[in-house]
């Protein structure tokens, strides 16, 4: 713990104790939750930051899809406005981007009421983005997912640390999916001491770098792994981001972390672009989320691509099975 972490865990105890209480309140049937008229599956995790939720919600999705299946994603849509032209949040706009109109979403803060507006429209399916700690709406499957590159964010709390329940927090877990790894003993060990629901992996796939340009359409490219690439992202877990590019070969001088779902501005544009020339980058490039912050940000010297990824679950079937297995044992309760 560093001293910055040192003074602020004194605060992790009021935090601590909130969270605890709620928890053991909806637990003891003290709070009650809301059920909605079909199936929710919830994604989430214990830890601020990216473990890769997104990528988990766009395969149940597709899944979901593919078995014929009328899916709806319950999401806040943090960071985002909404409005009649659609939300502002990263994460919403790349999930619709990536799934037009073929899943309908309830957007806002209360996904009872949003997903109980989607009940109305024949949406049986829902997949409760983030909704680990949103214990105000029941779930028929809790699907948490750990990072095995910082799988506990330091051990500590919020604001000390990057836990936002405590450890014990995924005994409520269903699943487990640990991310970002094929093999991570150390983490299953860990896990095994809270929880003994299922095990998973996930890693992330890449399928294809794409050119940014606001005002013309897009098109996949083949990015020479010759080429200096600059990094700049804001996302939950941006070392993540580097260390997959280079296992997948290319070439980085350097790069720029900005905070999750950062806006970039002219300013931000003038140092990314200033770096990478010290850097000698011949292009720029940042993850699937970060073009949709881009708005205010012209750049003028260099080319700008985006990294699309997908998820890759190991046992991927067996993974399906275990999540409808539960859904039809509670739905028979």
């Amino acid at each position: 713990m560093n001293l910055g972490e040192s003074l602020l865990w004194p605060l992790t105890l009021p935090y601590g104790a909130v969270v605890r209480l709620k928890a053991r309140a909806y637990a003891k049937g003290l709070l009650r939750q809301r059920s909605l008229n079909g199936v929710v599956i919830s994604v989430g995790n214990i830890t601020t930051g990216g473990t890769g939720k997104t990528p988990m919600v766009l395969w149940l999705a597709e899944r979901l899809l593919a078995e014929g299946k009328k899916p709806g994603i319950l999401t806040r849509g943090y960071r985002g406005e909404i409005s009649l032209a659609g939300s502002t949040s990263d994460e919403v706009q790349l999930l619709q981007r990536r799934l037009g109109d073929r899943v309908a979403f309830g957007i806002g803060a209360d996904r009872f009421a949003r997903g109980s507006e989607l009940a109305t429209r024949g949406i049986d399916w829902f997949i409760l983005d983030d909704g680990f700690q949103h214990l105000q709406l029941a779930r028929d499957v809790d699907i948490v997912l750990i990072d095995a590159t910082n799988p506990f964010g330091g051990g500590h709390l919020l604001p000390a640390g990057r836990l936002r329940e405590p450890k014990s927090a995924i005994s409520r877990a269903d699943i487990i999916v640990i991310t970002r790894s094929r093999h991570a003993p150390a983490v299953e060990a860990a896990i095994r001491r809270e929880s003994r629901a299922p095990i998973f992996y996930a890693s992330v796939r890449f399928d294809s770098i794409t050119p940014w340009h606001p005002e013309n359409a897009e098109r996949e490219i083949s990015r020479s792994q010759e080429q200096k690439l600059f990094v700049f992202c804001g996302i939950g877990n941006p070392s993540a981001f580097v260390a997959n590019l280079r296992e997948w070969g290319f070439q980085i001088v350097a790069e720029r972390f900005f905070p999750d779902h950062h806006r970039y501005t002219l300013e931000d544009v003038q140092v990314i672009e200033s770096e990478a020339r010290l850097a000698g980058a011949d292009a720029l490039i940042c993850t699937e989320k970060d073009i949709f912050n881009l708005a205010n940000a012209p750049f003028q010297s260099f080319d700008v691509s985006y990294c699309r990824i997908s998820l890759q679950l190991d046992r991927g079937e067996e993974f399906w099975r275990t999540i409808t297995t539960i859904a039809e044992a509670r739905s028979s309760k």
